[in-house]
């Protein structure tokens, strides 16, 4: 059986949030849909999400045309079958996270991001997997002192820390 490894770069602007995740049920959108609205009520978001069976077609739920389109575009390039992707405006991933996993479909999260984000798919007869991801860049070198005073202070800036 031949296997072959493709890299599918997120198109997306600069800064915005996103999750990429694997689920296991058509069920998931909605549930993903109520999960984000109820924990972040002022979030705008868009969802795709790859069935991997029946009609195997992308299906979308979300309150942001723009990021609703920007989901669905992306899912279609990953194919890979019951993964997920989540484009996110007025919240952060760290703010709703938790209720994403929490989902009972749920099975992964893969990244949740505002870096470039690359997805490296295997492809064989059957169909496509995410192998992994690729988040942001590598490292430039090792935090200094001055770094960590950096790194709090904006901690305290966003309000995660007092």
């Amino acid at each position: 059986m031949d296997l072959e490894i493709k890299i599918v770069k997120i198109e997306k602007p600069e800064g915005l949030n996103l999750i990429l995740g694997q689920t296991h049920f058509i069920k998931s959108v909605e549930d993903l849909y109520e999960a984000l609205i109820t924990s972040a009520p002022t979030i705008k978001f868009g969802i795709g999400f790859v069935e991997a069976s029946g009609d195997a077609l992308i299906r979308w739920a979300g309150n942001d045309t723009e990021l609703t389109e920007l989901a669905k575009k992306n899912a279609y390039e990953i194919g890979a079958g019951h993964s997920f992707i989540i484009f996110l405006k007025d919240a952060y991933p760290i703010n709703v996270l938790n209720a994403v996993k929490n989902v009972q479909e749920v099975c992964s999260i893969y990244a949740a991001t505002s870096n470039p984000l690359e997805v490296i798919i295997g492809q064989t007869a059957q169909g496509r997997a995410i192998l992994g991801v690729v988040d942001g860049t590598m490292p430039k070198g090792i935090e200094t002192e001055e770094d960590i005073e950096k790194r709090k202070e904006l901690l305290r800036k966003f309000g995660y820390k007092m």
